[in-house]
C-alpha cells in the first residue's frame, strides 16, 4: 500500500488550448497559470515555488522556464526550478514542486510548461555538433522523429501481427475522444476512410497517425495535504506516486537519440525492460497496479507507440494490445479508456506542457468535471511519458 505522507494535492489546474498560435511561449504559460491558480482559489503571493518546465526552441528565457514564468507573474521573491527532461521536463517539475512539499520547504506549489514549436517535425539543435548524439542522429542517419515512429511500427507488426486497421482504430479512438476536448487543437472525427487517404509520412504510418507539433501550456498548483484541509477540506484529488526513471543496463531497445542499444552477449538483460519500469516504479510508489486503473493517458507520439504503451503500463501482455483495442476496452465506456482527453493525436506535442497537460485531465476526469469525455466513477489514473536520453516519466493520480 501507498505511504499516504507521501501523497500531495490537486488544488488547481489549467491550460492554454493547443495550436499554431506564433506567439511567445510565456504568454501561453501565463494563461495556464493564471487558470489554475483561479482553479485553486488562491492568488500568486500563496505560491511558496515555482517550478517551470524548459523550451529549448525559444531562447534563453526558454532554458530558465522557472524564473520567466515569475517574473511574467510578477517578482514575488519566489524560489524557482526549471528542468528539462525532452517530453518528460513537465512530470520533473511535477516532481521537483512534490519534493519540496514534502520535504517541508513549502506547503503550496505553482509548475508551468509552456512551448512554441517550429512547422514541420522537431529538428537538432543548429550547428556542427559532432559530440551530440541527437544532432548525429539526423546528420548520420536522417533519422527524424517520424522515420522512428515508423520504425516501431514496423517492428509491432513484425512481432505482434499488428495491421494497418488496428493504427488507424486508434486514430478514430482518440479523435471521437478529442472532439469533445475543448483544449485540444484537432477537434475532428476521422473515419477509416478518411485515415485511408491519408499520406504516408514513414512507411507504414500516414501523416494522421503521427502527431503534430504544437503550440500551448499547462499549469497545476500542489499543495500539502495539511494546507489542503486547512482551506476547508482535503483536496479530492491527490498525485500518488511520480517516476522519473532511466534505463537499466543493458538496455536493448533503441531509443533516440541513441542509434545502438547496449549489448547482452556478456550481461543478460534486465527482468523488466525500460518502458515497463517506467509505469511500475509509479505503481509502487502509489500502492496500486494495472488492475486498479480507471483511465490511462499515454504518450502516442504515433498510433502504433499507444498500443506498445498498453503492454508497458500492465493492461494486458505482449502481443495482446490489438484485442484490447478491438474489444472495446480502452474507448470511453471501457474496462480502462486510454487518451479520453484525446492525447498528443489531437494536441500535438508542446513538448513542456504535456505531462502536466495530463496531469490536468487527470484531475478533471478524477473530479467528474470532465463533460462529454467524462470517465465514469474514476477513482485512479496514470500518465506516462518518456524522454530522448532515457527519461522516463510516469504520475499516478487518486481520488
Amino acid at each position: 500500500m501507498s505511504d499516504s505522507t507521501r501523497d500531495v494535492a490537486v488544488l488547481g489546474v489549467g491550460m492554454h488550448p493547443f495550436g499554431k498560435w506564433g506567439r511567445n511561449f510565456v504568454e501561453y504559460g501565463i494563461v495556464a497559470a493564471r487558470a489554475a491558480l483561479d482553479d485553486a482559489g488562491i492568488g500568486l503571493r500563496d505560491v511558496q515555488f515555482l517550478a517551470g518546465a524548459d523550451t529549448m526552441r525559444n531562447g534563453y528565457p526558454g532554458y530558465v522556464a522557472g524564473s520567466t514564468f515569475a517574473q511574467a507573474l510578477g517578482w514575488t521573491g519566489v524560489p524557482v526550478s526549471s528542468a528539462y527532461g525532452a517530453c518528460a521536463s513537465g512530470a520533473m517539475a511535477l516532481q521537483a514542486a512534490r519534493a519540496q512539499i514534502l520535504a517541508g520547504f513549502c506547503d503550496v506549489a505553482l509548475v508551468v510548461g509552456a512551448d512554441t514549436a517550429p512547422q514541420g517535425f522537431f529538428g537538432p539543435a543548429p550547428g556542427e555538433r559532432w559530440n551530440d548524439p541527437d544532432w548525429l542522429r539526423f546528420r548520420v542517419l536522417g533519422a527524424t522523429n517520424p522515420t522512428y515512429f515508423g520504425l516501431y511500427a514496423r517492428r509491432r507488426m513484425e512481432l505482434h501481427g499488428a495491421t494497418l486497421d488496428d493504427f488507424a482504430a486508434v486514430k478514430v479512438k482518440n479523435s471521437r475522444h478529442g472532439a469533445q476536448n475543448p483544449n485540444a487543437r484537432y477537434r475532428k472525427e476521422f473515419t477509416l476512410d478518411e485515415i485511408s487517404a491519408s499520406p504516408v509520412v514513414a512507411d507504414p504510418l500516414r501523416l494522421v497517425d503521427i502527431c503534430a507539433t504544437s503550440d500551448g501550456a499547462a499549469a497545476v498548483v500542489l499543495a500539502s495535504r495539511d494546507y489542503a484541509r486547512s482551506r476547508g477540506g482535503d483536496a479530492a484529488v491527490r498525485v500518488t506516486g511520480i517516476s522519473t526513471v532511466t534505463p537499466s543496463y543493458p538496455n536493448t531497445y533503441v531509443d533516440m537519440p541513441d542509434i545502438g542499444t547496449d549489448s547482452a552477449a556478456a550481461v543478460d538483460p534486465p527482468d523488466q525492460s525500460y518502458r515497463d519500469s517506467i509505469a511500475a516504479a509509479a505503481f509502487e510508489q502509489a500502492g496500486v497496479g494495472p488492475d486498479d486503473l480507471s483511465l490511462a493517458e499515454v504518450y502516442d507520439l504515433s498510433t502504433a507507440l499507444e498500443l506498445d504503451w498498453y503492454e508497458n503500463i500492465g493492461l494486458c501482455g505482449p502481443g495482446e494490445a490489438e484485442k484490447l483495442l478491438r474489444e472495446g476496452d480502452t474507448t470511453l465506456g471501457g474496462r480502462v479508456p486510454v487518451n479520453p482527453s484525446g492525447g498528443l493525436s489531437c494536441f500535438g506535442e508542446a513538448i513542456p506542457a504535456q505531462a502536466i497537460a495530463q496531469l490536468c485531465e487527470l484531475t478533471w476526469q478524477l473530479r467528474g468535471t470532465a463533460g462529454a469525455r467524462q470517465v465514469q466513477n474514476a477513482r485512479v489514473g496514470l500518465a506516462i511519458n518518456q524522454g530522448l536520453f532515457g527519461h522516463g516519466s510516469c504520475i499516478i493520480a487518486t481520488r
